[in-house]
């Protein structure tokens, strides 16, 4: 688990890649003192493995189906990239509940400053862009977000000048990919909601349903 408050800005140093995987090389100057081979890191907002470690760099195996629904796959020698380690058990919870686990990418389609601040539009889908919710959280390449508006299409975010400066957000720029990850409690309310039971599908809010899953 990861709280989506990012520790270091890396670099891409290699990629090794296969028929439909490949193997990333990634340099580090902050969060590798205490990191061990088979510890989870995640890098732009995907959960990797470290497979390998050296003096500043770990490696991590990155298979088809994260290269196909994640950013990673546009990934080159000399990007940069947002790292977090997973979250200690004694760690402050700084940002919200973040598994690391990519739902989809966006497309930034507005970067408009505001004072301080710096408003990025982003375009999703709509099986995103349903889950949702103003003042709610979304973590974007792995940074933990606040929700600042939500329609049909797009969501706006307002980042204050400490986050551009220690994440990849500054590095982004009009039409550039994103990955997205929805907050999990509205993942697993949505769930609830329209599980099927006995081969019927139930839709809506059902007084039964709180009952039978806990909440009442």
């Amino acid at each position: 688990m990861f709280t989506g408050i990012i520790e270091d800005v890396g670099t891409v140093k290699s990629i090794s890649r296969g028929q439909s995987s490949a193997i990333f090389t990634i340099q580090s100057q902050k969060i590798l003192t205490d990191v061990s081979v088979g510890d989870s890191i995640a890098v732009n907002g995907v959960c990797l493995t470290a497979t390998s470690l050296g003096t500043d760099t770990f490696t991590a195996d990155v298979m088809h189906e994260t290269l196909n629904r994640s950013t990673l796959g546009t990934l080159k020698s000399g990007s940069y990239v947002n790292l977090e380690r997973a979250m200690a058990a004694d760690g402050r919870f700084g940002g919200h509940i973040v598994s690391g686990h990519i739902d989809g990418t966006g497309v930034i389609t507005d970067i408009k400053p505001d004072d301080n601040a710096v408003w990025y539009t982003i375009k999703a889908d709509e099986s995103i862009i349903r889950l949702i919710v103003e003042k709610g959280s979304i973590a974007i390449d792995g940074i933990s977000l606040t929700v600042a508006y939500v329609d049909d299409n797009v969501f706006k975010v307002s980042i204050i000048p400490h986050t551009l400066k220690e994440t990849v957000l500054s590095y982004r720029k009009k039409g550039d990919s994103v990955n997205l990850e929805n907050d999990i409690i509205g993942k697993y309310v949505e769930r609830l909601l329209t599980f099927k039971e006995s081969h019927k599908e139930k839709k809506g809010l059902r007084m039964s349903t709180l009952i039978e899953n806990g909440f009442m």
